[in-house]
């Protein structure tokens, strides 16, 4: 039997080793090391289980610094639908990782800020387990005025990377209008912009507004979660979160320039026009009939952060698709008075209520092509009007303690109605000539006005 040469077998193993070393290092440079779907399991397999093992490593220390986390993951809310469960079974190929296990690389959840006393410890504790972090802090909005145009520092969000996968946290803070908002997630230019792959985030892309949700605590994939209890409701709340702040500096500076009414007449319809719009808040949400601020409170809203004192009236805007014939009914249950109704459904229909001497106009916008409009009638010659705007989506904003929806694109809006020089007060309107899209639209034909223009 030939005599084997030691020398040459140890070399033999050392360049194998050395081999299998540079092989594993290029493997951790370009899979685990950079964010992204691929999650390298603990037995060194890409596996998905292994997301499951970081969110639970998560959740652990979460429980262990007592925050009030629940699932705000789109993706994985939707797998809790009633339609995806009943087909969870068939489309699924991990039954131990049902829900959690998306196919993406980020789990959101979102925390409650009030109800948890911020606590550095949580972060350091988070980067012992193996977690990289990145917290991302902004202005409270809460305490940002006419006078202070900037609020207190807070945190807005917490990331935190383990094995490729992201878990994002969005904090939560009730604002004055009893409901929830998060900031937008802006990156310093000092921050690592490969962090995470923040085009695919949910949460962070604009600021968001929600109503509280109530949670319950279930399992999901063997781990204790809370999710909302109504989740196709939080899905649809989501999805239209879109929260407009108050332009404080430009208020202050159009203020500064034309200073309000402090009057007291000023002050008590100020008053007015807060209880009144409240009042419409709720009865339209009673309705399930979504509505915004249009004309002069959209404008007061949008150019000086409160209501017009001279406009003497609240105007909002609904589209007529979401007209309900029990609405008159409600308004007048509600306390108010029908003052006017102009028009049909099918046609520039309009709607006036009185309440505290304060009026309630409500325009219904008619989606054509392109182009939204509303109408407008005169009630003694029966002429018709239309107010022509670009099509606009719905933002949440904030108006008297109110969380209440305008345009999303507020300036094309007001300068539609407005002109370039909304920006200037005009005490002096008439609603048949100064907007600046105002078109004549025709006239009732007089056998009708009885049904289409009634005046009480």
């Amino acid at each position: 039997m030939p005599r084997v040469n030691r020398t040459a077998v140890l070399s033999l193993l050392i360049v194998s080793s050395s081999v299998f070393l540079l092989f594993q290092l290029y493997y951790y440079r370009k899979y685990v090391s950079k964010p992204g779907p691929q999650i390298l399991s603990r037995t060194g397999h890409l596996t998905t289980s292994d997301l499951q093992w970081t969110v639970k490593q998560f959740l652990m220390l979460a429980r262990r610094f007592r925050l009030p986390l629940f699932l705000t993951d789109t993706a994985a809310l939707t797998l809790l639908s009633h339609d995806a469960l009943r087909q969870r079974d068939r489309l699924l190929h991990e039954p131990h990782c049902s829900f959690l296990c998306t196919g993406r690389p980020i789990t959101s959840f979102a925390l409650q800020a009030s109800l948890w006393k911020y606590e550095p410890g949580f972060l350091s504790a988070a980067e012992q387990k193996g977690f990289e972090l990145l917290e991302l802090r902004g202005d409270d909005p809460r305490l940002a005025s006419l006078d202070a145009l900037s609020g207190q520092d807070v945190p807005l969000y917490f990331l935190l990377r383990l094995q490729g996968h992201i878990i994002q946290v969005v904090f939560l803070y009730e604002r004055s209008g009893n409901y929830l908002w998060h900031g937008p997630l802006r990156l310093r230019s000092d921050m690592d912009r490969s962090f995470a792959p923040f085009k695919m985030f949910d949460f962070g892309r604009h600021a968001g507004a929600y109503n509280r949700p109530e949670l319950i605590l279930t399992v999901l994939d063997g781990l204790d979660v809370r999710i909302p209890r109504n989740v196709s409701r939080f899905l649809s709340e989501q999805r239209h979160a879109h929260f407009l702040e108050c332009r404080y500096r430009d208020a202050r500076n159009f203020l500064q320039l034309y200073p309000d009414d402090t009057s007291p007449e000023a002050v008590d319809f100020r008053r007015k026009v807060k209880s009144l719009l409240h009042l419409a808040a709720r009865t339209l949400a009673d309705l399930d009939v979504p509505f915004w601020l249009s004309s002069g409170t959209c404008l007061g809203w949008f150019r000086q952060c409160s209501v017009i004192s001279y406009s003497r009236d609240v105007d909002i805007g609904i589209f007529i698709t979401d007209f309900k014939p029990e609405l008159v009914a409600a308004f007048r249950d509600a306390g108010m008075t029908l003052k006017h109704k102009f028009g049909k459904v099918e046609d520039s229909l309009e709607l006036s209520f009185l309440k505290d001497d304060v009026k309630l106009d409500i325009f219904f916008f008619y989606e054509d092509g392109d182009i939204v409009w509303n109408g407008g009638t005169q009630a003694k010659s029966g002429r018709k009007f239309k107010y022509v705007f670009p099509r606009f989506s719905l933002c949440w904003a904030e108006l008297l303690e109110l969380k209440v929806r305008v345009p999303c694109e507020t300036l094309d809006y007001v300068t539609a109605n407005y002109g370039a020089t909304w920006s200037v007060p005009v005490r002096t309107w008439d609603w048949k000539s100064s907007p600046s899209n105002v078109q004549e639209n025709g006239v009732w034909p007089q056998g009708e006005w009885a049904e289409l223009i009634q005046v009480y």
